[in-house]
């Protein structure tokens, strides 16, 4: 029997989905699956009835869809982490986006049936649990139980509490003129972008370049999503795009992003190199062409992910006089990347996600943190 395991509620009207899942899921230490469902009306009830810690959620499904689903359990004001398990159609992605503005906490692509490609799913799918169930992301009332928790849980908390940030912080010596922002996102990055970046007054004097880990087709939906709630342009970024003032980018899905300059302007290239720290598009390759276009005039931003892709080259724009800021661990939905990136001694600035786009307007305006 395990001991106080992370338990998952799947929701899927594929039998054969609910059952590789469910074996890949109950053969890991720290977790068990709690209950399947065939369609989101059946979840509903065992989502009331079991409380799971977290919920992995198909999208299409009779009955009750993932859609409908979702919206039933905002009105439960219930926060259990949701992961999506997407298609790689068009539709599957335009779906998948509006999934994520009701809340889901991250998507996964529905595996093809090769074993391969089944076994990669899975294996990425076990990380996702691990990450989002964790303590921090249960639900309040939960936490204030105080249920226990596997002994490396605890361990991790109380490695948390003895994180002092402050030790590690870099100080800001001066602040430059600033030409450039470039963030890199992940594991909880579509939410948070969603919050953050419709601070942008639509006049902004400085593009931002966005790495966050999508697959490829997903990108441009996320894009055309952002852009109908902030000031600013958003758009999937393009080879030759002109890094031009009141334009925000995303990177695509299946691209590095490079800068260029040019005799008339700064220009993103696409880059089709093989994946960084299994990304691509990495964050460590954003950050890299941001130290070496623009040096000292840009401010790098690291947010909620998985691992720890852009928290080494970070450091490259510190190195060079830029500016770094890391989202603090309240807010981020994982604290990996940030974190590292902190421990690293690569950021001088950390900010929950609330204040982040403030900090970054008060240093490109007004030149005061």
């Amino acid at each position: 029997m395990k001991n106080n395991p992370i338990r998952v509620l799947i929701i899927d009207d594929s039998a054969f989905m609910r059952n590789v899942i469910s074996k890949a899921l109950n053969n890991h230490e720290k977790i068990e699956v709690a209950a399947t469902a065939l369609n989101g009306k059946f979840g509903l009830e065992k989502l009331k009835r079991l409380n799971p810690d977290l919920i992995i959620l198909d999208l299409e499904m009779p009955d009750m869809n993932g859609i409908d689903f979702l919206k039933e359990k905002n009105k439960l004001d219930n926060k259990i982490p949701v992961i999506i398990l997407s298609s790689h159609a068009v539709k599957g992605a335009k779906i998948t986006m509006e999934a994520l503005s009701l809340g889901a906490s991250d998507f996964i692509l529905k595996p093809n049936i090769a074993q391969s490609d089944l076994n990669l799913t899975l294996n990425k799918l076990t990380e996702m649990v691990l990450a989002l169930a964790k303590p921090g992301n249960y639900p309040t009332d939960r936490l204030k139980n105080k249920i226990s928790y596997p002994d490396d849980f605890n361990k991790e908390i109380q490695i948390a509490e003895e994180f002092d940030y402050k030790n590690f912080l870099q100080p800001v010596h001066s602040i430059p003129e600033i030409n450039i922002i470039s963030i890199g996102i992940s594991t909880g990055g579509p939410n948070a972008l969603r919050i953050m970046l419709p601070y942008f007054p639509e006049n902004f004097p400085v593009p931002i370049v966005i790495v966050q880990h999508m697959p490829p087709g997903f990108t441009y939906e996320f894009a055309e999503n952002l852009n109908k709630i902030c000031k600013m342009h958003v758009k999937e970024a393009e080879n030759n795009d002109i890094l031009s003032a009141g334009r925000i980018f995303i990177a695509p899905g299946d691209k590095h992003v490079k800068f260029v300059k040019k005799k008339l302007a700064n220009v993103i290239e696409l880059d089709d190199s093989p994946p960084i720290n299994s990304h691509k598009p990495s964050v460590d390759k954003l950050f890299e062409t941001t130290s070496e276009i623009f040096g000292k005039n840009s401010i790098g931003c690291i947010m909620t992910g998985m691992g720890k892709d852009g928290a080494d080259n970070i450091g490259l724009i510190l190195s060079k006089g830029g500016i770094t800021i890391a989202q603090d661990e309240g807010s981020s939905i994982v604290f990996g990347m940030p974190k590292i990136a902190i421990k690293n001694k690569n950021i001088n600035i950390v900010k929950p996600l609330d204040q982040i786009a403030q900090t970054i307007i008060n240093i490109v305006l007004n030149k005061e943190i």
